[in-house]
């Protein structure tokens, strides 16, 4: 008997991880829509989906419900992830995660839709026990800067679970710690994007603190995999369940790596601490070994090498733009025309409008 293709959404399937995850999908026979609005994502990250016949973008908001289709599975990854971009319009934020959450969980009550939430190590908070298994709470300020987002993702959550309770839902929900990779912009914010632009660009690498707090990075490759295995699993119920790479790495360590990995003239800077900015960060993968038959592959030197690759191609691309539009610039411009020097804000709300490519 021949195996039906599933129909699958990914909210914010034009961002780092989700334009992966759509790639992804569509090597795997999948029919894919990806639903973004381009706040942070970019349709660069979606130049090969574009191509194939099986691919369907919508530019909307999640906010304002779920695409007309028939999905079998739906990925929820749409909110900014870094702390600069969920920050620049906090209640946006908290909108997407509450509402993008509360529009796919009805849309599953309805069509019978399986549900993956991506949520987020971010939901630990500032932890005070290492490495955090998903039994732990958390330690978490809802009255700080990284709310919105931590508190968001908390929020999220909690209505996947109570959909599941009251309509018995078929839900997954990923704890996704650290993750990086080519696709991530230079201006993101987190530690890795800024390392690396600083370090081939010759800058000042910025640390926030004294740099002895840890994280633990997974490979966007990885990622991906553990994701479909989380939404592919048989249960009606799985998470939540951390997924990451459990190897850590001091953040003055991760710059000397970078150093050393770009042959940089760089040399290292201090900032003050952000409000909030947890001092560890280390998931406890057991669940995610013995339930999905995963754990992560790349190390972090291999998956570095890859990304200061894409990053050198990126820069150099750049430059070459940059000369040629240089004697119609007034002054410098940087990086000349890059797609992500700027991000976008758009309003809370909008209306959706549909471009599509391959069938409807």
């Amino acid at each position: 008997m021949k195996r039906t293709i599933p129909n699958i959404l990914v909210t914010g399937g034009a961002g780092f991880i989700g334009s992966a995850l759509c790639d992804r999908l569509l090597e795997a026979g999948h029919r894919v829509w990806c639903i973004d609005n381009f706040v942070t994502g970019s349709r660069l990250n979606l130049k090969a989906a574009l191509r194939n016949e099986r691919f369907t973008l919508i530019e909307g908001d999640i906010q304002d419900g779920v695409p007309h289709g028939k999905f079998e599975r739906i990925y929820n990854l749409a909110c900014p992830a870094s702390p600069p971009q969920y920050q620049r319009d906090a209640v946006a934020t908290m909108r997407t995660n509450i509402l993008g959450a509360l529009n796919v969980l009805e849309y599953a009550r309805i069509n019978g839709a399986r549900v993956l939430q991506a949520s987020t190590s971010e939901v630990y908070g500032d932890p005070d026990v290492s490495p955090q298994s998903e039994e732990y709470l958390g330690l978490v300020n809802c009255a700080g800067r990284r709310a919105c987002y931590d508190e968001g993702k908390r929020a999220a959550e909690t209505l996947f679970y109570d959909y599941h309770r009251q309509h018995n839902i078929e839900i997954r929900v990923a704890r996704i710690f650290n993750t990086y990779g080519p696709r991530m912009i230079p201006e993101d914010g987190r530690v890795i994007p800024n390392f690396i632009s600083q370090a081939l660009l010759d800058q000042p690498i910025t640390i926030y603190g004294d740099g002895a707090q840890t994280r633990s990075f997974c490979y966007i490759d990885d990622m991906v995999s553990a994701l479909i295995k989380l939404m592919e699993k048989d249960g009606s119920r799985l998470g939540p369940i951390n997924l990451g790479n459990p190897a850590q790495f001091t953040i003055a360590e991760l710059a000397k790596i970078i150093l050393a990995q770009t042959v940089s003239k760089s040399e290292l800077t201090s900032l003050p601490l952000p409000e909030d900015d947890p001092k560890i960060r280390q998931p406890n993968i057991a669940k995610a070994i013995a339930q999905l038959d995963w754990a992560p592959t790349v190390q972090l030197r291999e998956g570095l090498e890859r990304t200061i690759e894409a990053y050198r191609a990126l820069f150099a691309k750049s430059a070459k733009n940059e000369r040629k539009l240089r004697p119609a610039l007034a002054s410098d411009s940087g990086f000349g025309d890059n797609p992500f020097r700027k991000q976008r804000t758009r309003p809370a709300t909008k209306s959706v409008t549909i471009e599509q490519i391959g069938p409807t």
